[in-house]
């Protein structure tokens, strides 16, 4: 009987071709369109800035620091002050003078973020120019120290080597939207789930199981397996369009440095997650169009605020915390930790057990409103 039930809840959701597309179809798109879109947002290869250098010491340390900034590809010298974003002045006697500032006057409307990164980019330059007058002053005293300061290499790349535990790759637009987008599209079984639900309610079929003495549990689980299994295929299918074909739009293809039992474990308790509280959703609408409608929005608020929509490192703090309610939050944590910082399964266990834990809770609240409402003949 138990199997039968399995089948059905198969047999069913396999025919919904409406909610199929939902589950698999818009979170590959998804997961394409974000990882291309937002590509250049992770790495710094792409930032470029136009500066106009106003060199009133006419100086060798600032011939030297004009050179640099004409060979690096992300600044564009203008010769004319009024087009370029920022005027970088280098005051009279700036050699001679070791505590001289450079003025930096933004002539555009810039963010924060991006004059802090133009500040560091060009910092880089500054002292690459004044180590090399350094060198030039002390190479008549101390030939041996001359030749050390020589040969050290001032720039971001020879300064820092930024991995993630055992990784040595950086994040990149696919490893964030990839895990975004798979917990969002596991979280839409709410469809098939709650047309499924109310259909079986207004045909008496969960009444008549009811009465041959099939349990709520029994009923509870069958619904739950298929799911189960769908999302490990949404997961599967979403990790196969990271890594064969984003790539083929220029962008990153999907990394996973962590573990693959954890990766398993993830999924498994995202999808019991989801499971829970579209079964909750599910059974406590009077249509599928009200089931449906909440569900959607609560997908979207859960979305928002768990990193979905917006990476969370964006956020300001008050929404990070916020963010910690969304069971989306807990996964997507989960499965980032496993991407970009190699994680094994003992650094997700806690993330795994809280989403098994909603899951199982939801479920069980499901269950007894099911078998309240049998009770009262719906």
């Amino acid at each position: 009987m138990f199997k039968a039930m399995i089948k059905k809840e198969f047999l069913l959701v396999l025919r919904d071709k409406h909610a199929l597309l939902a589950l698999f179809v818009m979170p590959a798109i998804f997961i394409l369109i974000m990882s291309v879109a937002m590509r250049d947002q992770f790495t710094n290869e792409s930032i470029e800035f136009s500066l106009y250098v106003n060199d009133a010491d006419i100086s060798k340390i600032s011939k030297d620091f004009l050179t640099k900034i004409e060979a690096d590809k992300k600044f564009h010298l203008l010769d004319d002050e009024t087009s370029a974003q920022f005027v970088v002045t280098i005051p009279k006697d700036y050699e001679s003078k070791p505590n001289s500032k450079l003025s930096i006057n933004v002539r555009d409307s810039i963010k924060s973020d991006e004059i802090e990164a133009f500040k560091a980019m060009l910092f880089e330059h500054v002292l690459s120019a004044k180590l090399e007058n350094m060198v030039r002053n002390i190479e008549g005293v101390s030939p041996q120290i001359s030749k050390i300061l020589s040969d050290l290499e001032i720039s971001v790349e020879t300064m820092y080597e930024v991995s993630y535990n055992n990784s040595i790759n950086i994040p990149n637009s696919t490893q964030q939207s990839v895990p975004a987008w798979i917990v969002f599209g596991m979280f839409f079984i709410i469809i098939p789930m709650s047309t499924i639900y109310v259909n079986e309610r207004k045909q008496n079929t969960l009444a008549r199981l009811n009465s041959m003495n099939v349990s709520i549990f029994a009923m509870g689980i069958s619904k739950s397996i298929p799911y189960l299994v769908i999302n490990q295929f949404q997961v599967l299918i979403m990790l196969g369009v990271g890594i064969y074909l984003v790539p083929l739009f220029d962008t990153p293809a999907l990394v996973i440095n962590g573990s693959f039992f954890a990766l398993g474990a993830v999924s498994v308790a995202l999808s019991i997650a989801a499971i829970g509280i579209s079964s909750l959703i599910a059974v406590s609408a009077k249509s599928s169009e009200q089931a449906t409608t909440i569900g959607g929005i609560l997908n979207i608020l859960l979305g928002a605020i768990g990193g979905v929509m917006v990476p969370k490192f964006i956020m300001p703090p008050v929404m990070q915390k916020l963010s910690e309610i969304s069971p989306m939050s807990w996964g997507l944590d989960a499965f980032l930790d496993i991407f970009l910082k190699s994680a094994n399964f003992s650094m997700v266990l806690n993330n795994v057990l809280m989403l098994i834990t909603f899951g199982v809770i939801s479920l069980m609240l499901s269950m007894l409103i099911l078998q309240i409402s049998i009770k009262k003949g719906f």
